[in-house]
């Protein structure tokens, strides 16, 4: 069997979970299920899949690459590469630069003889899976068709209609996989409840598994300019101590999605459907999803009290926080801020985020202390809205 290689992209924001995640310091490097940060727990996902794991590829921002090498040591885990983006350019030229990189690691170890093609895991550093064993599963099945040429995706099975993903339409049957029928754009409810009710579709979750001749070749063929740039990046890439940063070409490189720029277009695409309790915890509601509730549907975190409260959930970071009588609502504080919103407007927390970006506030990058959070009030805002 080739060699897996794990690739970890860690690039993301996620500024729907302010306050507590911040650009310095995002969600995949905070411990907002169990006592290990998301990032580490994927990590620890990638090591669990057996002896033929090689070390992981981590992309990630600059900002970022401190708590990458810190969260690996942590983890006991030596990285293959932690390759530094000096611009964000979406999934497909992270992927594609893994890809170079780990083509280049398995010909160097070959020597004198031939390379192995390694099988790539992209994974999200950001994704929370409760039932591992069944991850585990899914990837031993996409193993098959991606040894045999495919790109392989993982589907979520879904457990309600969800306008909030994108699906995927299972075509032909393979046993424990399918060949991929089409991707389907975020639909209304109406539609998503059709698509749960035929069992066909199934949650896109931006997982994959394929080898890196395979991912490259089909780049190459669908999106040239990427698969150029990313050519160039590497070529001119230097090692920095444990990181590797990419070359100037990088930054200039077309921004596009691993769904876009290959998936959406080969026609050798394929789906391992995936049941192992996943959410890439997107919004304060998806976090509360996944976490353990009392009676009334509550979830806490940190001094809280509530009184007569159902559906809600609270965190205390630096003081107590008592709620009283709320129905579906979401409290989070932190030492400079606090957050009260409807769980219905969980998509709405991105306004707010800009709101700060716009006025040049600090909680936006870092938790900043109270009495510089009193500094710059924001003016001319719809406080409704």
């Amino acid at each position: 069997m080739p060699p897996l290689i794990p690739v970890v992209l860690s690039g993301g924001s996620g500024t729907r979970l302010w306050p507590l995640s911040r650009e310095l310091r995002p969600k995949q490097f905070l411990p907002l299920v169990g006592e290990s940060t998301l990032f580490q727990q994927t990590i620890a996902r990638t090591s669990a899949l057996g002896t033929q794991v090689r070390a992981p590829i981590v992309v990630c921002n600059e900002s970022h690459r401190f708590l990458v090498a810190e969260q690996l040591r942590e983890n006991g885990v030596a990285a293959e590469a932690i390759v530094l983006e000096p611009k964000g350019r979406n999934t497909a030229p992270a992927v594609a630069v893994a890809a170079l990189l780990a083509g280049a690691a398995e010909e160097k170890r070959s020597g004198a003889g031939p390379a192995a093609d390694p099988l790539l895991l992209v994974l999200a550093s950001d994704h929370v899976i409760l039932d591992e064993p069944a991850f585990r599963t899914a990837v031993q099945a996409a193993i098959v068709p991606a040894t045999d040429g495919y790109l392989v995706t993982f589907g979520v099975v879904p457990d309600r209609p969800e306008t909030g993903y994108g699906y995927l339409l299972r075509g032909h049957e393979h046993g424990p996989w399918a060949e991929l029928a089409k991707f389907v754009e975020k639909p209304d409810l109406a539609t998503a409840q059709k698509y749960v009710d035929s069992g066909r579709y199934l949650w896109n979750s931006g997982m994959f598994l394929f080898s890196a001749k395979t991912f490259l070749k089909e780049l190459a063929a669908h999106a040239p300019a990427i698969h150029a740039a990313c050519e160039r990046a590497v070529k001119e890439a230097i090692a920095d101590a444990d990181f590797l940063r990419l070359g100037a070409a990088f930054a200039a490189c077309p921004a596009d999605s691993v769904d876009y720029a290959v998936m959406e277009k080969t026609p050798r695409a394929a789906v391992v459907p995936l049941a192992a309790g996943w959410s890439d915890v997107g919004s304060w509601p998806a976090l509360h999803d996944v976490l353990d509730k009392d009676a009334e549907g509550n979830t806490t975190s940190g001094d809280v009290l509530l009184e007569s409260c159902r559906g809600s959930y609270a965190v205390a970071k630096s003081r107590l926080v008592a709620l009283v009588g709320v129905t579906d609502v979401v409290v989070v504080e932190t030492s400079d801020s606090v957050l009260v919103m409807a769980r219905e407007r969980a998509q709405d927390v991105k306004r707010i985020v800009d709101a700060l970006k716009l006025a040049n506030r600090p909680e936006v990058r870092n938790e900043a202390s109270p009495s510089r959070a009193l500094e710059k009030p924001l003016e001319g805002r719809d406080r409704k809205s």
